[in-house]
């Protein structure tokens, strides 16, 4: 397994444990305690999920079991595969991180920074689109027959 893959699954089950924690948390608070935690709790909770575990996952398992680009395709750029790893990561942490601090401290100087890592997350999502696009093909070396 490459460590680029390697990467992004360990970097997936960081934000595993995190969203759950935080999950953990808003539930205890709210069945617990009897208060319900601020809307952007819940809000960084299934960014860590949903963004940080599975699409992150997904994309370290689609980066590895994809076929490998043609040799004479240079639209697949390894180094892009590189920063779109730098970019998801980043943006999931910023959002998550602006989002919990925004809810429990209701600063509104952190909403940029919330709408600045979704933005991010966006772009980084798009970029592994455009960089894998051309590997969603036929592999070009036949498997061998099964028995």
């Amino acid at each position: 397994m490459p460590p680029l893959v390697r990467r992004y699954i360990k970097t997936s089950f960081v934000f595993l444990v995190a969203g759950l924690l935080l999950g953990g948390w808003i539930l205890v608070s709210e069945f617990v305690l009897g208060a319900w935690p601020p809307r952007l709790l819940v809000t960084a909770h299934v960014h860590l999920l949903l963004v940080g575990f599975m699409l992150m996952l997904v994309m370290g398992v689609a980066t590895w079991m994809f076929p490998r680009p043609a040799r004479d395709d240079a639209r697949y750029r390894p180094e892009l595969a590189e920063a779109v790893y730098w970019v998801l990561t980043l943006a999931t942490a910023v959002r998550a991180a602006a989002e919990v601090g925004a809810g429990l401290a209701g600063a509104p100087a952190l909403r940029p920074l919330v709408a600045a890592g979704g933005l991010a997350q966006l772009v980084g999502a798009g970029l592994f689109v455009v960089n894998m696009w051309r590997r969603v093909r036929m592999p070009t070396v036949a498997p061998p027959p099964s028995r």
